[in-house]
């Protein structure tokens, strides 16, 4: 068929697709319109691919992986359930080739469906080297899938440690670590791949989508069971309270729009607005992941040793000194709107359930709490205050 026919044909097709779309728009599972499906499905003059087919189909010649092999539409992640219905299904699905698999070369799956950890090489910084590898210029390291929901659109730090400083980086990054490629995308599918990002679908509720928008930011939930309620009180920007100290506790780094930045009440020095910040998810290992030693040369020649299954923060900016909020062992404080979707937790999945982060938790502020010298912790979660701040949790939509 001729080129020039072929080229009249798809622009056709394209325009019905918007048209169609413009018509009728599909309502999503939180019963709102995608009033930017044709948005989604525009073609691009030049571009092979609409956003939506650049998010959802395209391989770029790699191992079969796409953007949604590993970013779901209801979590934007992979949680272990899943990994095991769709093992069940199909145990070639793409999910499970590469660093999906235990040994990073495609031999089993014990890892990912247990765990749904993927495997993430981290390019080591020129002052860091292993003890057991020095001439290593990479560590490989075990990490849960970040979810794709509300970040986009609503959170400026990307990934688990913050090193993608812009959505088109993030996509050229995971495609170069995740597909194995063989095609490049060009600047267009990137920036394409973003704006996709930005559209309804990747919002948990359509208050996040208008305040992505320029609309008004979102307000904590009153609670309407008394459990609901209670919970709220941690969550709330206010001074720690005596003598138990627990109103509030939460906020100190759930604070913000997005309820992911430390607030003015953190009872160390640490500035409000802080994105990075340890709660000894790396220190307490709960994962049981291999712990490796690290050894960091600092501005004045001299060593600090770190040892840990994952530094965290310290990997990216090189610096084993600064304070614990953005140094090593820390990770993104991740937004809690819409945390009940986004299940497991914590940077290595260690979290299944948000009871379990909530008993994360109890042991992390008993752990800081207890006085040097030994004596009881100044801050207790009982089992009520867990199942407190859980369900107030999941009212945050």
């Amino acid at each position: 068929m001729n080129k020039h026919i072929v080229n009249i044909l798809m622009m056709l097709l394209s325009w019905t697709m918007v048209a169609g779309a413009s018509a009728d728009p599909p309502v999503d599972a939180l019963g709102q319109k995608h009033t930017d499906v044709a948005e989604d499905n525009t073609r691009i003059m030049g571009n092979r691919h609409s956003r939506r087919q650049l998010f959802e189909r395209e391989t770029f010649g790699g191992n079969g992986r796409t953007c949604l092999t590993c970013h779901g539409r209801k979590s934007g992640t992979v949680a272990p359930e899943e990994a095991q219905n769709r093992f069940s299904a199909n145990p070639a699905d793409p999910l499970f080739v590469h660093d999906g698999s235990d040994d990073g070369h495609g031999h089993g799956v014990e890892r990912i469906l247990e765990h749904a950890t993927i495997l993430v090489e981290i390019p080591l910084p020129p002052n860091v080297r292993l003890a057991d590898d020095p001439t290593a210029r990479s560590v490989t390291l075990r990490r849960g899938i970040p979810t794709t929901l509300n970040t986009p659109a609503l959170d400026p730090i990307l990934m688990l440690d913050g090193r993608d400083p812009d959505l088109e980086t993030q996509a050229l990054d995971a495609i170069h670590a995740h597909f194995q490629n063989t095609e490049e995308p060009t600047e267009e599918d990137l920036q394409n791949l973003a704006e996709f990002q930005r559209t309804s679908r990747f919002f948990s509720s359509p208050i996040l989508r208008k305040f992505a928008h320029g609309g008004p930011p979102p307000e904590l939930p009153q609670g309407y069971t008394d459990s609901e309620k209670r919970g709220r009180l941690f969550f709330e920007d206010r001074p720690l309270a005596s003598p138990d100290q627990k109103a509030g506790a939460c906020a100190v780094c759930h604070s913000g729009p997005m309820l992911n930045q430390t607030n003015q009440f953190f009872p160390l020095p640490v500035p409000p607005g802080s994105r990075f910040q340890s709660v000894a998810v790396s220190e307490l290992n709960a994962m049981g992941n291999p712990v490796r030693d690290f050894i960091f040369t600092n501005p004045d020649g001299s060593e600090t040793l770190v040892r840990s299954p994952d530094p965290g923060r310290a990997l990216i900016t090189g610096d084993a000194q600064s304070p614990f909020f953005d140094s090593v062992n820390a990770f993104k404080i991740p937004s809690l709107w819409g945390v009940r979707r986004t299940a497991p937790y914590f940077h290595d999945n260690s979290a299944k359930t948000l009871e379990a982060v909530a008993a994360h938790y109890a042991k992390f502020f008993a752990l800081i709490s207890t006085p040097p010298g030994g004596g009881d912790p100044a801050l207790v979660l009982t089992e009520q205050d867990q199942a407190d701040i859980v369900a107030y949790m999941k009212l945050l939509d």
